[in-house]
């Protein structure tokens, strides 16, 4: 599980900050890349010094490192308290990490939720800007990961997602058309 972000309250770390401890009890590793309020800072250099073989705080900003970190995760997590449109979960798709988001505003319209009856999906969401609704999450992410049939099927949707400037010229250009005058 990653997080590349800005370590401020807008991003949803206060949730992060109450439950991490809690899923570190699992067999699972966390890497938080950023910058930010030193309260936060300080949080990631607590929890990688008391967990030192699950969580590595890189308390830096590293375009490089971010896309290396991208390429070897799993999952990203971004529980914003809102997001206008969010990219960073944009990425962590074309890396194959998958998306765990909070349902607001861009990351609502990018992400759809695993869904493990119709294997459609491309990430993990909760709706409420709530610690613990988190936690289910992460753990149910974890649960789809021990599947193998499942993280495959989620995978395949990861790789199928596309949000390129091709398909939103293509979808105008179509509204133009149709917006046309029709002569007899």
């Amino acid at each position: 599980y990653i997080s590349v972000t800005r370590l401020v309250n807008q991003k949803g770390i206060h949730l992060i900050e109450r439950i991490l401890e809690e899923f570190l009890q699992e067999d699972v590793q966390f890497v938080v890349l950023g910058t930010g309020e030193a309260e936060f800072e300080n949080y990631f250099r607590y929890l990688a010094d008391r967990y030192p073989k699950q969580v590595k705080a890189l308390i830096t900003f590293d375009e490089g490192l971010a896309r290396k970190l991208y390429a070897a995760a799993d999952f990203f997590v971004m529980p914003s308290q809102f997001e206008p449109c969010g990219l960073s979960q944009l990425i962590s798709l074309q890396y194959l990490a998958v998306p765990i988001v909070r349902e607001t505003g861009g990351l609502k319209d990018t992400i759809v939720p695993y869904n493990e009856m119709t294997g459609e999906g491309n990430g993990f969401s909760f709706s409420n800007y709530n610690a613990h609704e988190l936690l289910r999450v992460l753990r149910y992410s974890l649960n789809v990961y021990h599947s193998p049939s499942q993280w495959k099927q989620l995978l395949k949707n990861v790789n199928r997602s596309v949000f390129s400037w091709k398909d939103s010229a293509r979808k105008y250009g179509e509204l133009y058309e149709s917006l046309k005058p029709t002569f007899i």
